[in-house]
């Protein structure tokens, strides 16, 4: 439990020994007798690492990034996030609200690290480079979802007790250039290689946030140059499909050619994702026995007929029957007939074993996209970045020239939109298309197209009232619309 201990530090630092006690006990934790030593600094980051729980921030801050997503629906209590023409009800404010504090305690986490591990002297200087290089990462991921989420929200760089008190919002561009300097600061101490241990950041993880955030803020020139880096860097290949189960060399496997980094589960800690997509079933051809089946796909979107069959990708992530205990083909009762198969916990042995923070295929699609955005035109390199991830998807070879290939002659709009279309089926129900959908603008289209309309009040989510109670910086004023 050592590894754990820093994250009750502050508590107890909050307690006057002078006033309790004549006397410190032996066992008592304060900052002056814990952070002494390598161990204590690997324990401390390690406690940071921990707050991506085994599915990101927690389900709920996963659920909120896809259920506003156009590709699929909640279903039971989470269905009234998908009724983009309203505000988020109870749960819904009560999920935004789980999912602030999970952030805001991984910042309190890596904020700890970086107050705290310069002082350790017992320590080698590229061990202590590199753990807090790994803090400055986990802050700016932490702040990436945050000013994305909530737009402008308090900043807070130093370790605190009290996570809801004296901050007030600050404008996103102040967050971004947090966010950009922590990331730069990591992409210059973090290792290029971590060996089989791609939970931790590499180098190669903090270009591709940098690729991620100059995406996002249209930096095309960075972004461009950030996901070249890791292309050219020689670590990583794209696994071989040549059927569409062969994706579980992806998602079921420990580790893979194209992992940069995930978040690693056991048989003993599964993710929690196939509860959320699939329907409970049998021993032993189930895919998830806990399953409850709440995000159901939208087959009015592009998952449906517009996807094309010969995309292995298509009959990866639904299915429409399955093969149940007595080795029976059952098709799925006709109130659910399509679900998502990407993630599974199948307890004969084929189950979920890392989820995706960045895999390399992202490298492609972000140099494809910035390039031609940086330039104006298609280069033949940004048309073969998107062509090898569509080969890949069809089964084929990815340095070939195939009859599947997009063509030369598309606008920088065009092209813009095709790599959203490969980005959209190949990141299903790995948190991005949202993202892009609010990135590019085109929120109002995609809903519109899956006949729903949607309110300018959801492009945020509501500062959780506990925020707005104890934080004397925050009032009312600075609530998001609608809330």
């Amino acid at each position: 439990m050592r590894k754990f201990v820093f994250i009750i530090l502050t508590t107890a630092l909050n307690l006057s020994c002078s006033d309790m006690l004549e006397e410190t006990p032996k066992n008592f934790i304060s900052k002056s007798n814990y952070y002494l030593n390598e161990t204590e600094a690997e324990a401390a980051i390690t406690g940071a690492y921990s707050s991506f729980d085994s599915d990101y921030y927690g389900i709920e801050y996963y659920l909120l990034v896809e259920l506003h997503a156009d590709f699929l629906i909640g279903r039971g209590g989470q269905a009234p996030i998908s009724f983009f023409d309203q505000v988020l009800d109870f749960r819904g404010i009560g999920y935004a609200a789980t999912s602030w504090n999970r952030l805001y305690q991984a910042i309190n986490r890596a904020n700890a690290v970086l107050d705290n591990v310069p002082g350790i002297e017992n320590i080698s200087e590229s061990k202590k480079a590199q753990i807090l290089a790994e803090a400055h990462f986990l802050r700016a991921m932490a702040y990436f979802n945050l000013v994305r989420f909530w737009g402008p929200v308090p900043l807070k760089i130093s370790e605190s007790s009290d996570l809801t008190t004296g901050s007030p919002r600050e404008p996103e561009s102040k967050v971004y250039d947090l966010i950009l300097a922590d990331a730069i600061k990591a992409e210059q101490d973090l290792p290029e290689s971590v060996g089989g241990a791609t939970g931790r950041a590499s180098k190669w993880a903090a270009k591709m946030l940098l690729a991620q955030v100059y995406l996002t803020l249209e930096n095309w020139e960075e972004a461009a140059k950030k996901a070249n880096d890791v292309l050219e860097s020689g670590r990583y290949t794209l696994v071989s499909v040549e059927k569409p189960d062969d994706f579980y060399k992806i998602f079921a496997a420990e580790t893979h050619s194209e992992d940069i980094m995930s978040i690693h589960h056991s048989p003993n800690n599964l993710s929690s994702l196939p509860s959320y997509l699939h329907r409970p079933s049998s021993f032993p051809y189930n895919y998830s026995s806990q399953g409850f089946f709440a995000w159901i796909p939208d087959m009015n979107s592009f998952i449906g007929n517009d996807w094309d069959e010969r995309d292995l990708r298509k009959s990866f992530n639904l299915y429409t029957k399955y093969v149940n205990a007595a080795g029976n083909t059952v098709s799925l009762p006709s109130d659910t007939p399509v679900l998502f198969k990407k993630f599974i916990t199948n307890t004969a042995g084929l189950r979920v074993y890392s989820v995706p923070v960045y895999r390399y295929t992202e490298a492609f699609l972000i140099y494809a996209e910035a390039s031609c955005m940086a330039t104006g035109a298609v280069s033949d390199r940004a048309l073969e970045s998107l062509n090898k991830i569509k080969r890949r998807a069809y089964g084929l070879d990815i340095n070939s020239s195939s009859v599947i290939d997009y063509l030369q002659g598309m606008s920088k709009e065009e092209f813009r939109d095709t790599v959203m279309k490969e980005r959209a089926y190949e990141f299903l129900i790995e948190g991005r298309r949202w993202w892009d959908l609010k990135r590019t603008h085109k929120v109002k289209e995609a809903i519109a197209a899956v006949g729903k309309s949607f309110i300018d009040e959801r492009y945020f989510l509501p500062i959780p009232p506990e925020e707005m109670n104890n934080n004397p910086l925050i009032n009312q004023e600075d609530q998001n619309p609608g809330y």
